[in-house]
């Protein structure tokens, strides 16, 4: 069996970025869990994602990007954006 080319064309379509997210969540959630399983406090594992995700920006996007980024994210926690199970009254 012959390996492709770095040129060739695959013969099936990409995920969109819709369904890359979900996939990406999925898996993320499923390491989440497993690390758990394995005795992992929480809070140690939402600040290691965290951490992950905004080193992986600043690499890519620049420290003054991710800088504006960050100040938005005060706003959308507040309103909502991240709660995933809202009971509003």
């Amino acid at each position: 069996m012959d390996a492709l080319s770095d040129d060739e064309e695959f013969d099936f379509p990409l995920p969109n970025d819709d369904e890359q997210r979900r996939i990406a969540l999925q898996i993320f959630l499923d390491a989440w869990d497993d690390a758990l399983a394995e005795g992992v406090d929480p809070d140690v594992l939402a600040n290691t994602a965290i951490f992950a995700a905004f080193s992986d920006m600043v690499e890519t996007y620049g420290e003054e990007s991710v800088a504006e980024l960050a100040d938005g994210l005060r706003d959308r926690v507040r309103q909502g954006e991240f709660t995933l199970n809202q009971t509003r009254h």
